[in-house]
């Protein structure tokens, strides 16, 4: 099993005990995103502790209020590190005004060339901002990995699905109210489907009292797998393959 988006920094215990924990619970890989400068070198400190741990480096749009090209090149630096194999995350955030849009948008589109030229990977992060993401990613990110991180557009897979860009589901999926995402993860094309925690945050729903780890990214993959008709161990096979193709880890 694999985890295709974890945030061992915020996470807790120590990251020697998560990923032990992750490895007992069959999980092989995942990857830890920074959100700044402090945590994308934290990420890739981690990368280089654990073999099972691979690293993205990116600016949150949440902290992209000033983001400039001292900035730019401090992420293009982190990116050249081997055990780097995603850019991001990246993209917009209009729930909350923690960052100008501006500077959210110039963000954006830095990280789709950094993600071009270093020939990685993009992890997008969007919330209440939908029909921006959507359309810089048509305009700006044609021939990227495009991965949909915490997928949340539900009412927006077919198209999503039509530009090849890749689904990753986190444990919301797993909650009552979220039928619609429930029904998407049922529809996804397999050659473009990965589970992920978003940890600590978005515990699944049958550990819900819980802070959220990488291990318990197979409690999300049981739910996607039941509601497409597999066996546990088929999703395992597919999404780690999946990921293995993506991130070439």
């Amino acid at each position: 099993m694999i985890d295709s988006h974890t945030h061992l920094h915020v996470c807790k215990p120590d990251d020697s005990e998560l990923v032990a924990a992750a490895v007992d619970a069959g999980v092989e890989r995942m990857l830890t995103v920074g959100t700044n400068g402090a945590t994308c070198r934290a990420a890739l400190l981690a990368a280089e502790r654990f073999p099972q741990v691979f690293a993205a480096v990116g600016r949150h749009p949440n902290e992209a209020t000033g983001f400039d090209d001292a900035d730019l090149a401090e992420l293009s630096a982190l990116a050249e590190h081997p055990r780097c194999v995603a850019i991001g995350e990246s993209g917009l955030d209009f729930y909350r005004d923690y960052a100008p849009r501006a500077d959210q948008e110039r963000a954006f589109a830095a990280h789709i060339e950094l993600a071009r030229s270093s020939d990685k990977p993009l992890v997008i992060h969007t919330r209440a901002a939908d029909d921006a993401t959507i359309d810089t990613l048509r305009t700006q990110a044609a021939g990227l990995d495009v991965i949909l991180h915490c997928f949340s557009m539900a009412q927006r897979l077919d198209e999503c699905v039509q530009r090849g860009w890749w689904i990753s589901f986190a444990g919301n999926v797993t909650y009552p109210k979220a039928q619609d995402l429930a029904a998407a993860a049922a529809r996804v094309p397999a050659e473009r489907l990965l589970v992920e925690t978003d940890a600590p945050y978005l515990t699944p729903q049958v550990v819900r009292k819980e802070r959220n780890q990488p291990a318990y990214v197979v409690h999300t993959a049981r739910f996607v797998a039941e509601r497409r008709g597999m066996q546990y161990e088929e999703l395992e096979q597919l999404v780690t393959r999946n990921a293995a193709a993506l991130f070439q880890w």
